[in-house]
């Protein structure tokens, strides 16, 4: 856990591997990274939706999810898009350099609530990241729950993200997996279609089942709506909202969505909570 007297004071963390998930001028990129310290996993404890403000000494820090699951032990993950100052230092870092991480921060997908339910993921783009530790808990605890079912789409096969780990969900007996890209290519295989059209053609069924979704906000609109078209309930329905956390700690006071605010009571929210504040969505 963070330290409590004093939640400014990071923790440095080695990176031990990076790859690109995607390339390009806003390319993504994922750090595997482990605490310098390592008697910090005696105290560390996050779940999956949680967030960390990770930085670059001497540059700054931004708020990212951590895109690893709890069940993955030893190291924590952050998939990064190269899109500002922060973000460019980071991409600058390679193995055996260090950053730090503030965390974990904000509330969780309470998956353990879930048990025994039909677990339905649909991301987009970059949206993925906070998915994955989801997924990747499910997985991990494959007899606690009915079936898992993956929707991931982006704009080209070239920016979908965990590239080999979707090739792993596809050939998995116990997952079901959906691709999508917005223009078809050739050689593609999968769906050809925005991701909220990719839902009403797959058309989950709301029974007994929790819906998580993540992506562009647009996108998050139209899969909710959709979600409910299909008989999702909106207490069925969960998203995430970090990218709108700022200091992470409910002290300046930028985050707010409505009445709410992110880093205080999220950064996921029941669709119930939300759904009538058109913020949340713009």
């Amino acid at each position: 856990m963070m330290d409590e007297s004093n939640p400014y004071l990071p923790y440095e963390v080695e990176i031990k591997e990076t790859w690109y998930e995607t390339p390009g001028e806003r390319a993504i990129k994922t750090f595997k990274v482990d605490f310098v310290d390592s008697s910090v996993w005696d105290t560390w404890s996050h779940k999956p939706g949680q967030c960390a403000m990770v930085g670059r000494l001497g540059v700054g820090e931004s708020m990212f999810c951590i895109s690893s699951s709890p069940t993955e032990e030893g190291y924590l993950r952050f998939s990064v898009m190269k899109m500002g100052k922060v973000t460019r230092a980071l991409h600058q870092l390679e193995v055996g350099d260090t950053m730090t991480v503030r965390g974990p921060l904000g509330n969780w997908f309470p998956v353990n609530e879930w048990e025994g339910k039909r677990i339905v993921t649909i991301g987009g783009g970059i949206g993925q990241a906070p998915l994955r530790p989801v997924i990747n808990y499910v997985r991990a605890n494959r007899a606690k729950y009915e079936d898992l079912t993956v929707l991931y789409g982006s704009r080209t096969s070239a920016d979908l993200c965990f590239q080999e780990e979707l090739e792993c969900l596809i050939s998995e007996e116990e997952t079901t997996c959906h691709l999508s890209v917005d223009v078809e290519e050739e050689s593609w295989e999968h769906y050809v279609g925005f991701v909220p059209n990719l839902l009403m053609d797959v058309s989950p069924s709301p029974e007994n089942a929790i819906a998580v979704t993540c992506g562009p906000p647009v996108m998050i609109k139209f899969v909710t709506q959709n979600l409910v078209k299909l008989g999702f309930e909106p207490e069925q329905i969960y998203t995430t909202l970090e990218n709108r956390m700022k200091c992470g700690i409910g002290k300046c006071g930028r985050c707010n969505v409505g009445h709410l605010y992110v880093c205080k009571h999220g950064p996921v929210f029941s669709y119930a909570q939300i759904k009538d504040i058109p913020e949340a969505f713009a």
